[in-house]
């Protein structure tokens, strides 16, 4: 596979989340991975995701073992997307558990977007990820503006509606096809810039927290996929046709 610089930000992220789950020992304290928190032997089963997630991230890195990093990252993501199902069962007019699951899916639509066979599944899927993102800051959007810097003007519930509308009209132009390109290199841009303005700083401010870690890498991670979807998209392009 060519170079992808996307490619490398997942495998990053990816790597990333795997050694903060070997440190901690705990993977529940992730948001996305809460549904952790009710297993049994949830430690071992934290180490055991934590040393997959660092040997796919690995994996994926290097060209010649991308596409077997991303089969066993997309397996794993899957298995713990679908430990949400139950929470989402039980609260369907919760939108926490359909948040979360798609958090985790948006990982396994990177990785089938590493592979030939899965790709067109996976950018859809990610364009379906994409949309809960929206609905997500939507339903919680006094949270969401709690994430902004301060600093930045014009105003924190200013930047939390529009990066939601952003995430809306990305997701209408991934699925629809109008304008997806754009689309998918502006969500990456927008979602790195969530890493950097957000995380980063409180990654300094307090370097002992985990879901500090957890939050940073998760984005990195998305945004990676989004990257992907990007080069998807670019690479069908140049072919002129689906692919």
């Amino acid at each position: 596979m060519r170079f992808s610089i996307g490619r490398y930000v997942y495998g990053s992220a990816v790597i990333g989340l795997g050694i903060v789950a070997l440190a901690w020992h705990d993977l529940s304290n992730w948001e996305a991975m809460k549904a952790l928190a009710g297993l049994p032997l949830r430690e071992i089963l934290s180490d055991i995701v934590g040393a997959l997630e660092v040997l796919g991230g690995l994996a994926v890195l290097w060209p010649r073992t991308v596409r077997a990093g991303a089969f066993v990252l997309g397996l794993l993501y899957f298995i713990l997307a679908l430990l949400w199902v139950p929470f989402i069962v039980a609260h369907p007019l919760l939108f926490d558990g359909y948040g979360n699951f798609f958090e985790v899916f948006a990982f396994v639509s990177g990785a089938m977007l590493l592979t030939a066979r899965w790709a067109r599944i996976g950018y859809y899927s990610f364009g379906i990820s994409v949309i809960t993102f929206a609905l997500y800051q939507l339903f919680y959007l006094s949270y969401t503006a709690s994430l902004v810097p301060t600093w930045v003007p014009p105003s924190q519930m200013f930047w939390s509606v529009a990066t939601t509308i952003a995430f809306a009209l990305a997701a209408v132009a991934l699925l629809t096809g109008l304008w997806a390109l754009l689309a998918a290199r502006l969500n990456t841009v927008m979602l790195l810039s969530f890493g950097l303005l957000v995380w980063v700083p409180r990654l300094f401010a307090d370097p002992h927290r985990f879901s500090n870690w957890t939050e940073a890498f998760e984005t990195l991670g998305i945004a990676g996929s989004a990257w992907i979807a990007a080069n998807y998209l670019a690479r069908r392009a140049r072919a002129g046709g689906d692919g």
